[in-house]
């Protein structure tokens, strides 16, 4: 029996998370939130499962050293954004007014007991 077709497995991959995305984007968000009664919860669950069975295909289909320099790259990334959106938040609470949150620009000074 010959080995499978990795390219045939991610294009496989490929179009299930692509039906997945169509029905989530048809049935959209339930009136109130994920949170509400969904007759298709097991739906969902497969959604979640064939995107990380792409994403798991894609990252062995990667050579260990281009893997990990992409594993660099989203790290990075994801500081960035995780610095962007602290920004973000510092401008909404300053123009709002909003005090900072307790220890954000907290001082320590040392007063000598006599």
């Amino acid at each position: 029996m010959p080995d499978p077709d990795p390219l045939e497995e991610l294009r496989t991959q490929v179009r299930a998370t692509q039906e997945a995305a169509q029905r989530l984007m048809a049935d959209g968000v339930p009136p109130h939130g994920w949170e509400g009664e969904r007759s298709d919860a097991g739906a969902f669950g497969q959604d979640v499962q064939a995107l990380a069975a792409l994403l798991q295909t894609l990252r062995e289909l990667l050579p260990p050293d281009l893997r990990e320099q992409v594993a660099d790259l989203i790290r990075g990334l994801l500081l960035v954004l995780r610095a962007l959106i602290d920004w973000l938040v510092a401008a909404i609470e300053e123009r709002s007014g909003v005090p900072a949150a307790p220890g954000a620009d907290d001082r320590v000074e040392d007063i000598p007991i006599a």
